[in-house]
């Protein structure tokens, strides 16, 4: 997954991309990916690791197909002291190669073979030692409860630094590992443990069976006091003949908290098989609980890792956590088919991994959670790429790759929720079933090997008897980057009633970009009749078009956006856009935050201003349901922090806020009740945090404050009592506490952190410590966050606050600059892509845009990921003081 783009999952992205940028003295060093010349065929693994070590050792040994004739081989290996290289030739013929490690920072090495070998088949051995990682990448150590583990995470390029290999996701071989760990001590693998051996005074050598052809970065495993519970068995299908294990893999004395997700998964796993018609493909899984962790889960076929916090649950956890935990469960998954089964050939798809299973897990949710409302999240994930993808530094979905960041910045909103939206836009065109036949088609024709983009849309072209028009279309989407804009009016032609359609690119008001763009968009639209409503679609892939409106009038209301499903903004005449506000009752959910968002859009191009876009999302704000309830708050929020400017504005937008949402959170209570729905208990935390927090709602401040001030009240063993505060409320009555209390509070919860191992105690604590305002408070809080007693995982959320104010960004500029160095040094290379928002995300002003782009002209190379993450907070800040600059802070008073 790496990055699943939701506000509790701070996400550190993966390293590099493997391509090797710097300049060599041979001549045929690769540049890209790795000659096809030497073929990787099978991996034996063996590894020596005692997580209370710093170092491990291994030995490699990989079967090679040479097609050519060659003296040396390229390979990936990084920060490896490899001792002795052996190569065996086709006649079993041994002799003493040498590792020169020609590129270290990419991880790029050259292998002599000692003569030039004619095209056979040959073996390496290779001996090795490394470090255990310190930056949650490769192999890497961590720490609970003062225990030490081992465990791994390769994605993207980090297998490098576990093994020397051919680390790129088109050489799929079987692999097949051995782990000689301490004799006290668990392993686990991807796949079934077959044999245990001991291996000398204190260890045991663990062999485990062979897996299906995988790429380097889907090996796992991991070694230490692991509580090992065994999980409900996956019972056998009709596209999966034998009983799959279930097992919950979590540090000492935290497996018991595993039940609910391991009850939750084989409902999963059916729901997967029905859809695709092809059985889970490995002999067992386990699910892991990691005790720090760079991304938020990774799909490691049959080992699947997750941040602690969506794997260890309790009877009364927050409803954020249980609903979060499915959710990815679900999504890691759905990898096993779209990812593990059938992996893109490069990294330029890595979209066939993200988008699918995100995608995927939508659907499952949507199926085994109705509840959980997996339609609505796909509506407000395409919304919240569209912010993202409206920018003209955005990337395309299918971004080439031209260096070591592209990598990393590839794990975004784009890849994921824009890429699951255009499935679905297409899979709506075509419909459901056609779909499916198609991907079944997909795995079924690529299973256990690579695909590319075109496999794909070929597959689903096939199953819906489409031709080039569809390819070329579905195709624009993902080779193109933007947003398409569709302009409708509604008319009379021939007797008829039509929607007028014209199409360019949205760009928001202060953008530098082109206009003039075109796509081929299934769009989609719901218009009033006399009996109800009716949906037409039309494929627009001309500049214009029309849609026919079968038993419209010229008085009709039309929705140019049908069930929200299009990856598209529209906007309409004023007359048509006031008519459609009025009929806000009969749109259905996913239509009305496609409302919300038109508003939005229109409001950041500056069509509309801040007092028209409030009134126009006010009825949007009694809805019952929480997703769309809550749709105004983005566009709130940014005219309250950056455009208004006196206390009568601010009166008047609080004013707002309170007749909006204060009745709902007065209807809902402070405290969870018996057998309420998890929609009332997450719509309970998103009004009181804003209401409290951001809108400063006297009584909601004492509710919380009141909540807060119970849990830090300790009891007979000195520790918080969490249990005072309602579960989905505890961050932020905390955050209430830190706001009013200041210091002491702050003292004490720092205290607190490193005597918790608990994710949902430790995620209330920092989130509490990022509200501290004080400024030498939130110093002190920016501090600690480097502090070890803060996982490397856990940084940003202490990172995040005190942005919504110029004064405030300013002090987190400062202490950035002050400790960048620090910071870099703690996070290395997975937070490159991250650090230019880390140190001035939030800014709205050329001046913002202008230190940033100072500070890193000269650093932004030495830190993969980060001149991407640059361009694009640097237009963010451009793009919002250019807002600013176009709206009139008075409109707010209208």
């Amino acid at each position: 997954m790496r990055r699943l783009v939701r506000p509790l999952l701070l996400t550190a992205l993966a390293a590099s991309c493997g391509i090797a940028m710097a300049a060599t003295p041979d001549s045929d060093q690769p540049q890209g990916k790795l000659p096809r010349w030497a073929m990787p065929e099978s991996y034996q693994l063996a590894f020596k690791v005692d997580p209370k070590q710093q170092d491990f050792s291994g030995t490699t040994t990989i079967k090679i197909k040479l097609t050519q004739a060659t003296d040396h081989i390229w390979m990936h290996g990084r920060e490896l002291k490899v001792s002795k290289v052996t190569v065996i030739n086709a006649k079993g013929k041994k002799s003493v190669g040498k590792y020169d490690d020609v590129a270290p920072k990419e991880g790029v090495v050259k292998i002599e073979l000692g003569a030039t070998l004619q095209p056979q088949d040959i073996t390496l051995v290779i001996d090795y030692s490394a470090p255990l990682n310190q930056q949650l990448q490769g192999l890497y150590k961590v720490s609970h409860e003062g225990k030490p583990y081992a465990m791994t995470q390769m994605e993207p390029i980090s297998a490098r630094f576990a093994f020397p290999g051919f680390d790129e996701p088109s050489f799929k071989t079987p692999f097949q590992i051995k782990l000689t760990i301490p004799t006290d001590e668990v392993g686990v693998a991807n796949t079934k443990q077959v044999k245990e051996e001991k291996a000398g005074t204190g260890w045991k050598t663990l062999t485990f069976s062979e897996t299906p052809p995988l790429p380097t970065y889907l090996v796992a495993f991991g070694v230490g006091p692991w509580d090992v519970v065994k999980g409900p068995t996956i019972p056998a299908s009709e596209f999966r003949k034998d009983p799959t294990e279930l097992r919950g893999i979590a540090a000492n004395g935290e497996g018991h908290r595993m039940e609910h997700v391991l009850g939750e998964t084989p409902s999963i796993i059916k729901a997967l098989e029905d859809y695709y018609g092809f059985g889970y493909p490995f002999d067992k899984l386990d699910l892991l609980a990691a005790p720090d962790f760079s991304a938020g889960a990774m799909e490691n076929p049959g080992l699947v890792t997750f941040r602690d916090w969506l794997l260890l649950l309790d009877k009364d956890s927050a409803a954020k956590y249980v609903r979060g935990s499915f959710n990815v469960t679900a999504h890691e998954l759905a990898h096993q088919w779209t990812g593990d089964t059938v992996t893109m050939g490069w990294w330029d798809d890595l979209w066939l991994n993200e988008a699918f299973a995100t995608w995927m897990q939508q659907k499952v949710t949507q199926k085994v959670h109705p509840e959980y409302r997996a339609d609505l999240d796909r509506v407000r994930g395409a919304q919240g790429a569209m912010s993202g993808d409206s920018m003209v530094t955005t990337r395309k979905i299918r971004q080439p790759i031209t260096g070591n960041g592209d990598i990393e910045t590839a794990f975004d909103g784009i890849t994921y929720q824009k890429g699951a939206a255009v499935l679905g836009m297409f899979e709506g065109f075509v419909t459901e079933p056609v779909f499916q036949k198609g991907m079944r088609g997909y795995i079924q024709e690529h299973k256990f090997a690579n695909a590319t983009a075109e496999d794909l849309v070929d597959s689903i072209a096939k199953a819906a008897d489409k031709g080039d028009d569809f390819k070329q279309a579905f195709m624009s989407f993902l080779n193109q980057p933007g947003v398409p804009y569709v302009q409708t009016k509604l008319a009379q032609e021939n007797g008829k009633t039509v929607l007028q359609l014209s199409q360019s690119r949205y760009l928001p008001a202060g953008s530098t970009g082109d206009a003039n763009k075109v796509w081929g968009v299934p769009v989609c639209v719901r218009y009033g009749t006399a009996d109800g409503s009716k949906v037409a679609c039309e494929l627009l892939s001309k500049a214009t078009g029309s849609i026919v409106l079968p038993g419209a009038t010229a008085k009709s209301w039309v929705m140019p956006n049908a069930n929200g499903t299009g990856y598209y903004r529209f906007s309409m005449d004023k007359a048509d856009l006031a008519n459609l506000g009025k009929q806000i009752s009969k749109l259905d959910d996913a239509e009305q935050l496609a409302y919300a968002d038109a508003i939005n859009a229109a409001f950041r191009r500056g069509d509309v201003d801040a007092g028209s876009a409030l009134a126009a999302l006010k009825p949007l704000t009694g809805s019952k349901v929480s997703e769309v309830s809550t749709a105004p708050m983005g566009t709130f929020n940014w005219i309250n922090y950056q455009l208004a400017t006196t206390d009568a504005q601010r009166a008047k937008l609080k004013a707002w806020a309170t007749s909006s949402y204060l009745p709902a959170m007065q209807r809902l209570g402070y405290t969870k009740k018996d057998g309420e729905a998890d929609s009332d208990s997450l719509q309970r935390a998103t009004l009181a945090s804003f209401l409290g927090l951001d809108m400063k709602v006297p009584e909601v401040r004492a509710a919380l404050l009141k909540q807060g001030d119970a849990v830090l009240k300790p009891g007979a063993d000195g520790r918080l009592n969490y249990a005072a505060a309602d579960s989905n409320l505890l961050g932020a009555a905390l955050g209430v506490s830190v706001q009013e209390h200041g210091k002491p509070v702050v003292d004490q919860l720092i205290a607190e952190l490193p005597k918790t191992s608990d994710p949902a105690q430790r995620n209330a604590i920092l989130a509490g410590l990022s509200e501290a305002s004080d400024p030498a408070l939130a110093n002190q809080v920016r501090d600690f966050s480097l502090d070890k007693n803060v996982k490397v995982g856990e940084m940003g959320a202490l990172l995040s606050g005190n942005r919504d104010t110029k004064a405030g960004r300013d002090d987190v500029w400062k202490w950035s600059v002050a400790n960048y160095d620090k910071i870099v040094a703690r996070t290395g290379s997975f937070s490159g892509g991250r650090l230019p928002s880390l140190m001035g995300g939030g800014g709205c002003s050329t001046e913002e845009a202008q230190r940033l782009e100072d500070f890193f002209k000269t650093r932004a190379k030495e830190v993969s990921g980060a001149e991407r993450g640059l361009a694009q907070n640097s237009e963010a800040m451009k793009l919002c003081a250019a807002l600013k600059a176009k709206q009139d802070p008075a409109a707010i008073l209208k």
